[in-house]
């Protein structure tokens, strides 16, 4: 029997309260029915004994205490899933929004998706290329990883998606796909993102979630859920390995803080809901591989730094719950390097178990650790010079800061181009060749011995 609640006892906002409610659940979904014929869906926020309080995604401009029907559905949020929403364009609740019609759907899934049983847990091998040198030999991407991008208000973090999403492939040939979701981002930027798929012909793999920032803030914090719950029927019923970009997590934290403030929750810091690290890690720990299953889900979230502060909540949080990160650095960005990865706080803590011979290849290891010495060691030649003088550093120091030089403008500056493996990894040898062989510390003489030559050889 369906039961409709007649009126609203309460409206907050967005929030309406509705008393005398009986088997109520947390995040079920209801419907609003007002008396000019029109529809409105919402869900249950909080429950408190016989009286719920409920969202309502649309707003609630146009209501009143007395002029609605309320129904309760008996579920949570669902999605439709189908093979064909491969190549579609969804609002950030899933809808259509490309003018391609309704989905027909092959299963429905409750948006809150199920954490994967530990034990189920398959460890992360293999990797994904991104085309992106400082991305693929110095902080690898695996599959199954959790590898967000720190960047900061007015970077290319919104290039560098654009980029992986065109360019991100996996080596041994199984069937990959892209979810792309977009939280709170503006009218032009969503274009661009469009766009910029269309014109690379990649939209057949890439199934894209868009909210924009003048669409309500549960919109926004229901996206991400949305995109994974794709992303999990893609991987672990259809057999793919799934990349999901998510940006900005910064407008999602947002968006959840001021929904927890509408709610009347304490904050904690910054502002943000005492459950931020839980919130956070319900969506990370949706990436994986599950034993007997053929696919993979791995992310790859980004969030820019309010005022560049690493130590802000967000980047904070996401920082104890992924596997490493990959930071953007501002006055390399400055300087014109494209992408501007700082390549000392970036790490991916997955990488050595899915690199080297038979995987990506055998001097990998050895090189990566050799360049992040060497830049370190640029570093410290940087701050000497700028004490000293550079004129005055030793031949030893000259040829290391030339080194940082070639290595920021050709490796980590690579531009828009696509490379290879193969290519990056050769690349950093073809720069270790500046240096005489004893002072590459890192590698043993095997590996030297095939892959190092000086640039008078080259």
């Amino acid at each position: 029997m369906i039961l409709e609640h007649i009126g609203l006892s309460q409206i907050n906002g967005s929030l309406v309260v509705l008393d005398d409610v009986d088997n109520a659940s947390y995040d079920e979904m209801v419907e609003l029915h007002l008396d000019d014929g029109s529809q409105r869906v919402g869900r249950i926020v909080m429950i408190e004994g016989s009286r719920v309080v409920i969202q309502v995604f649309e707003g609630t401009r146009g209501l009143s205490l007395d002029n609605t029907r309320t129904v309760m559905t008996g579920h949570p949020m669902e999605i439709d899933l189908s093979p064909e929403i491969l190549g579609r364009t969804f609002d950030g609740l899933g809808r259509p929004i490309d003018g391609m019609g309704a989905i027909f759907p092959q299963a429905r899934r409750d948006v809150n998706g199920a954490p994967i049983n530990p034990v189920s847990r398959v460890y992360p091998r293999n990797y994904i290329n991104t085309g992106i040198s400082s991305i693929d030999c110095l902080a690898t991407l695996i599959r199954g990883q959790k590898l967000p991008i720190f960047s900061g208000s007015g970077m290319k973090h919104n290039e560098l998606a654009v980029q992986i999403v065109q360019q991100a492939n996996v080596a041994d040939g199984s069937e990959f796909a892209i979810v792309f979701a977009a939280m709170g981002v503006k009218n032009d930027v969503a274009e661009y993102f469009k766009s910029s798929f269309e014109k690379a012909n990649v939209m057949d793999r890439v199934v894209m979630l868009l909210n924009l920032a003048n669409d309500p803030i549960i919109e926004r914090i229901l996206t991400p859920r949305c995109a994974l719950t794709i992303a999990e029927y893609l991987a672990f019923d259809l057999g793919m390995n799934i990349l999901v970009v998510m940006t900005d997590m910064t407008s999602y934290c947002e968006a959840l803080r001021e929904f927890s403030s509408s709610k009347g929750e304490i904050p904690g810091r910054k502002g943000f809901p005492g459950y931020l690290y839980s919130d956070l890690a319900s969506l990370y720990e949706r990436a994986g591989i599950v034993n007997g299953k053929k696919g993979s889900v791995t992310q790859i979230p980004i969030l820019t730094m309010p005022g560049d502060d690493i130590t802000h909540p967000i980047p904070d949080l996401t920082g104890y719950i992924t596997e490493g990160q990959i930071v953007l650095d501002r006055s390399l960005d400055a300087t014109g390097v494209y992408p501007p990865v700082s390549v000392l706080p970036s790490l991916s803590r997955l990488m050595k178990d899915g690199i080297g011979a038979g995987y990506t290849r055998d001097d990998h290891s050895a090189l990566s650790n050799q360049l992040f010495a060497l830049y370190a060691r640029v570093q410290d030649a940087k701050a000497l010079a700028s004490v000293i003088g550079e004129d005055e550093l030793s031949p030893s120091d000259k040829k290391v800061l030339k080194f940082g030089k070639e290595f920021e403008q050709r490796f980590v500056g690579q531009g828009f181009t696509n490379r290879t493996m193969e290519e990056t990894l050769d690349l950093g040898w073809e720069l270790l060749g500046m240096l005489s062989r004893n002072e590459l510390d890192r590698v043993d003489d095997a590996i030297l011995d095939e892959h190092y030559k000086p640039w008078a050889e080259q």
